[in-house]
């Protein structure tokens, strides 16, 4: 049974009618149609902890879908899944993936600087401090590019930016 037709709770119902209305609404071919719902469902998996069906729904959606930027957030998704299971290279490999189709995606740009920076915090921990500075000076630079392109956005990393001095310019916003 498709999972449009599982949905428990109002939100999620209301979610799928909506999408289901736009879907036969849209001038897009049948192709298009058919990866949005595929993305869709992936979506409401992802939301209620069903990580294995969410994937196999994008994994469909990527075949399917032809458009980059639409592309870019399924890829996002996935990577969002694999950070959420501890899979942080492969988290970082699909954050990758996505910025290469949408350049202009922060939530995947401070995605990437936020795993780096976790792992400057462990090789810190662990007295590899060379190793550490490498990779928080590489979160810098995707929180950087996350912060140009919405401003008002990440507060916490601008003044980590600030504090650690590696920020340009005083304030970005």
């Amino acid at each position: 049974m498709p999972r449009s037709q599982r949905n428990d709770n109002f939100i999620d119902k209301t979610f799928t009618v909506m999408a289901d209305i736009i879907l036969k609404a849209l001038p897009a071919n049948k192709k298009a149609k058919e990866a949005f719902a595929y993305y869709r469902d992936g979506m409401s998996a992802q939301a209620e902890g069903e990580y294995a069906e969410a994937l196999e729904n994008y994994e469909e959606a990527l075949k399917l879908e032809e458009d980059p930027n639409d592309k870019s957030y399924i890829l996002y998704n996935i990577g969002l899944i694999h950070g959420s299971n501890g899979e942080l290279d492969k988290s970082l490999e699909y954050y990758h993936q996505a910025i290469d189709l949408n350049p202009q995606m922060p939530q995947a740009l401070n995605n990437i600087a936020v795993l780096y920076h976790y792992q400057g915090e462990k090789a810190k921990a662990a007295g590899r401090e060379e190793e550490a500075e490498a990779l928080y000076d590489r979160a810098a630079e995707y929180w950087k590019q996350a912060i140009r392109i919405a401003p008002n956005n990440y507060i916490e990393a601008q003044n980590w930016l600030k504090i650690t001095g590696r920020s340009e310019i005083d304030v970005f916003f």
